[in-house]
């Protein structure tokens, strides 16, 4: 778990990469809720990144919808937020912006995982802010609800999974969902899955079960069960430094988490295709890379009725986000979309 606390004024290295993909939840969303107030329709490290700035994010406009301005010196108060790994990086970039421009707060955040963090915000009560790289779920929900918190939705942009492999493995440059599958539950060799790959074990690492990550990825790979990826018995962690240390130091290793980790080490691992298809900004917004998934915080009006500085952090975080995205390594959400979330915003701010 990687924890955050904005409270010097020390800068907290951030992940750079490729701007993510398009997919807070579109067609490659998880469960959406049809009574939860929604920012958007729906279609998780720190580290210091080499600036890795993505060439085939197109221009944006970043939407017609202008918040109110936010004043970060005049803001008062500490914020807690918790939640996907994947987000983690944009928070802190987010975060750190909203310090350098005044804010005297604590930030907090806490990277442990898109269902625990909704744990600590929809059973617990302990966060102003979830961050998640799936969209909450009906049981989540009802236990917001079951504590007297309604979540709002703010879409916040796109991040590919990318499923990556050691360098010296020259043998896989492009699998099928279905070969995805296979590696990551009853194949032991690489050759089990195509015959002219070598004879030699898998070693699969793989997101914890409390991740967005490996939620989404058993949504595409598995149809939602998870029961074949665990028997496979994979290298498992919430942290996503296990992942990338573990097949960087394995030719026979095969992992994925979200692209501004691959895209941070670009030198050190090698990206899989799928069906044919690379993930690039175009490729996650048509839906054609089948891994693209979206990106997105939640809060509630109380809590920022009653805690304005969050309802500020969330305005500077919708207002920024995409000044920042492309760096950081995810791709921007569409205009409409991101105007959406800033019109969750209003309405729940009473504006």
């Amino acid at each position: 778990m990687f924890r955050t606390n904005f409270t010097f004024t020390t800068r907290f290295g951030l992940i750079a990469a490729t701007a993510l993909l398009l997919g807070g939840c579109g067609s490659q969303t998880a469960e959406q809720p049809a009574e939860l107030p929604t920012a958007a329709p729906v279609a998780e490290m720190p580290t210091q990144p080499s600036a890795v700035v993505p060439t085939d994010v197109p221009a944006m406009d970043s939407g017609s919808v202008v918040l109110p301005e936010v004043d970060p010196s005049t803001v008062t108060g500490d914020i807690v937020s918790a939640g996907s790994s994947t987000v983690y990086p944009l928070a802190e970039r987010i975060a750190e912006g909203f310090k350098d421009a005044g804010y005297t707060g604590n930030i907090t955040i806490d990277s442990i995982g898109s269902g625990a963090g909704f744990e600590r915000f929809c059973t617990a009560g302990e966060t102003d802010v979830s961050n998640a790289s799936r969209a909450i779920k009906d049981d989540e929900v009802a236990k917001c609800k079951a504590i007297k918190r309604e979540p709002v939705e703010f879409r916040v942009g796109t991040d590919a999974i990318a499923v990556v492999v050691n360098p010296q493995n020259t043998w896989a440059k492009d699998v099928t969902i279905e070969e995805l599958g296979k590696l990551f539950s009853t194949a032991t060799m690489w050759s089990d899955v195509r015959a002219d790959w070598p004879a030699e074990p898998i070693k699969r690492y793989s997101p914890g079960t409390d991740s967005g990550t490996f939620d989404y990825f058993v949504e595409v790979v598995f149809n939602k069960d998870k029961s074949p990826i665990l028997a496979a018995n994979p290298q498992m962690s919430e942290d996503d430094n296990v992942i990338l240390q573990g097949v960087e130091g394995d030719k026979d290793a095969i992992g994925y988490f979200g692209y501004a980790y691959f895209a941070q080490n670009k030198g050190s691992l090698s990206i899989l295709s799928l069906n044919g298809v690379e993930p690039t900004f175009d490729t996650a917004e048509d839906g054609s890379y089948k891994l693209s998934r979206p990106l997105f915080l939640y809060s509630t009006a109380d809590i920022m009725k009653a805690k304005p500085q969050v309802a500020s952090y969330i305005n500077y975080f919708l207002t920024h986000v995409d000044e920042e995205i492309s760096d950081v390594g995810y791709f921007p959400t569409k205009p409409d979309v991101l105007d959406a979330s800033r019109n969750a915003w209003l309405a729940a701010n009473g504006q």
